[in-house]
């Protein structure tokens, strides 16, 4: 019946009171105790609703008087419950109680919600369920938390947290509950008793409702949702949190750090990070770990568990953080963008690594040879050489790499073997990333940035020989005209202006040039070599200022050359 349902889920929800960290890895953690008694008591109705089902499946007529109902159901006198339903086992204290228990079986005068067609025994629960459509205020308020609640009864029983009332005790470990329900369910913690099973990953729970709520890791169902960053969750307690975000209310800092938690808990978990206490070790690798919830995502390593799973490709994840990435891969969605030259990353950690590009921060250093790295996997690819691991060999000139492809790239130097084609203007190359830095001769990509003087330059290392002229590291001055060079070999090449001298000479007509980089240009003339290819008509240009020219032909409004 969903009624038994709905009754139930209200008063669940007005009663929870406080909860323990949700770690931000995962939307499962225990609950305080108060709310494990709400949860457990969610679970005691579920029974309720199973029993008031199998009890319906029966054909049972009320058509007869109230007397000949209450003569067949047989009320039976046992102790402090003397009011007990035949047809589902119940027991009730209160003749009234009882009475409103037979319409579930009866179908009697039951009332239903205009709005969603649900049905109530009770007009106050009917009245209790309509404001959750209309968003009334809850009535009830707590003085001592400022908690309100829309049901009487529940503000009654949140009440007993305060007073610390809790008539029902364990006789085995001594913890107190405010209800006889949230004990029994207590009690499967010392027995081990874990009914309900996942069908899908086989994990086992105590409650249904915490089942149900697992459900929602495989389903991907978010019910509940914040209209203030449109931030979905699975659980209820879990949203309460975040809203504590927007309102900044009931808030705890770290007086370290000063980060801002939003439960007590979350902070006593967060200064084990500064105490360097990692209390929860792996039974199995002895690794160790500051959170209870990471330990759980860690033992899926040993287990083999992976609970997330793609609906697109099947392919199953241990952490849910591992999925959210992945899906990227469907999505296309790179939402980490590089400020300064607009790539996008599917992850921080990858844009992060790829800002060391530009500000030229090498992190990692080897403590053998003092080596500079990146990123540290070229750290630990590079230590392989001093190790001696997986170490490839040329038989040509001895040379060892530690990666086979940095290898087969190297043989292609012996070999003369080019496989990568520029397909604008054919020039081949031995290794792709020559071809895809070569690229921006025709893209006219300008990837690294002066933060100095904002001149842009196609190569790394362009811009760290640019970065001199500021710095006047390693500068080289002409004595005739006073210019500063931060390169021996453009010092050397300016200084034959002055000479005169032209050491390069063309072999097939003699025209002699001051640079090596003008005779290979010239060479083209010759061979006939046109690398620059207009896109637009696909015209070809020995020079790049000749293509420049041509562009501006297509052009309407035709602008000056730069």
């Amino acid at each position: 019946m969903e009624f038994i349902k709905e009754e139930s889920e209200d008063l669940k929800i007005e009663e929870t009171l406080k909860h323990e960290d949700t770690d931000e890895h995962t939307d499962l953690m225990a609950l305080k105790e108060e709310s494990q008694d709400l949860n457990e008591m969610e679970e005691n109705n579920q029974d309720e609703k199973y029993h008031d089902l199998m009890a319906g499946e029966k054909s049972f007529s009320y058509s007869q008087t109230h007397k000949t109902v209450t003569a067949n159901l047989k009320v039976q006198s046992i102790g402090e419950s003397p009011f007990t339903c035949q047809h589902c086992g119940r027991s009730f204290i209160r003749k009234k109680g009882f009475k409103s228990h037979l319409k579930i079986h009866t179908g009697e005068n039951l009332l239903m919600s205009s709005q969603c067609g649900k049905n109530f025994t009770q007009k106050k629960t009917l009245n209790a369920h309509i404001r959750i459509h209309t968003g009334e205020m809850k009535p009830y308020s707590c003085k001592l938390c400022e908690m309100s609640l829309r049901r009487k009864d529940c503000f009654r029983s949140h009440m007993k947290v305060h007073t610390g009332e809790s008539p029902f005790t364990c006789q085995q470990c001594g913890n107190g509950f405010t209800r006889k329900q949230s004990l029994k369910v207590h009690l499967k913690i010392h027995t081990g008793e874990k009914p309900f099973i996942c069908p899908q990953c086989g994990k086992s729970f105590r409650q249904k409702s915490a089942l149900n709520i697992h459900m929602r890791i495989h389903t991907g169902e978010k019910p509940y949702s914040c209209k203030l960053c449109e931030r979905s969750f699975i659980r209820k307690d879990c949203f309460r949190t975040h809203m504590k975000v927007h309102t900044g209310k009931n808030t705890f800092t770290c007086q370290q750090c000063g980060k801002i938690f939003n439960r007590k808990q979350s902070l006593k978990v967060h200064l084990n990070i500064h105490a360097g206490e990692k209390p929860f070790i792996c039974p199995q690798c002895g690794k160790s770990f500051t959170q209870k919830s990471t330990l759980k995502s860690h033992m899926r390593i040993h287990t083999g568990e992976k609970p997330y799973s793609c609906k697109l490709c099947e392919k199953s994840f241990s952490v849910k953080g591992s999925l959210k990435i992945h899906m990227r891969i469907h999505t296309g969605e790179k939402p980490f963008i590089c400020t300064q030259c607009g790539k996008s990353f599917k992850q921080k950690k990858e844009l992060d690594g790829h800002m060391r590009v530009h500000n030229g921060e090498k992190p990692f250093d080897c403590d053998q040879c003092g080596k500079h790295f990146v990123f540290k996997s070229h750290l630990n690819k590079h230590m392989r050489i001093h190790s001696g691991e997986n170490c490839f060999i040329c038989h040509q000139c001895g040379k060892s790499f530690s990666q086979r492809a940095n290898f087969e790239n190297h043989v292609r130097v012996h070999t003369g073997e080019k496989p990568f084609t520029c397909p604008q203007c054919g020039k081949s190359f031995t290794v792709k990333g020559n071809l895809n830095t070569h690229m921006r001769v025709h893209t006219g990509e300008k990837p690294y940035k002066c933060p100095q003087c904002e001149k842009s330059f196609r190569y790394k290392a362009q811009l760290d020989l640019h970065m001199r002229s500021h710095s006047g590291e390693n500068c080289f001055i002409c004595q005739q005209c006073g210019k500063c060079f931060s390169q021996r070999a453009n010092f050397e090449d300016h200084t034959r202006i002055h000479t005169g001298e032209k050491p390069f000479t063309c072999p097939q007509c003699g025209k002699s040039f001051t640079i090596k980089g003008n005779l290979n240009i010239h060479m083209r003339s010759h061979t006939g070599e046109k690398p620059y290819k207009c896109v637009q008509c696909e015209k070809s240009f020995i020079y790049h200022t000749n293509l420049k020219r041509h562009v501006q032909t297509h052009s309407v409004n035709k602008l000056p050359l730069s």
